[in-house]
């Protein structure tokens, strides 16, 4: 019978639980430039994610909440400094 080891730790049992997966990249902010849609008066907008990895954007196996699926991505950057420099080139905010 095979069965899981408890540590015992004064008299009560307990069972360790990786709870969150290890991540071997760096949670760094990510900026997102996007057109709303592909005509050319389009809004253009600005999204920072900072939850995901460059890698999960680039396979696009999840939506981003706020990016409509019709947009046209601009531009994207890995970085904080990215969000200031875009704001000024589009005059956003």
């Amino acid at each position: 019978m095979v069965t899981t080891n408890p540590i015992r730790i004064f008299r009560y049992n307990i069972k360790i639980k990786v709870m969150a997966r290890e991540s071997s990249y760096p949670r760094v902010p990510i900026t997102i430039v996007f057109a709303t849609s592909d005509r050319a008066n389009a809004k253009i907008k600005i999204k920072t994610i900072k939850n995901r990895t460059i890698d999960d954007l680039i396979d696009c196996n999840y939506v981003i909440p706020g990016i409509p699926a019709k947009a046209v991505i601009k531009n994207v950057g890995v970085g904080s400094i990215f969000h200031e420099k875009w704001c000024k080139k589009y005059n956003i905010e």
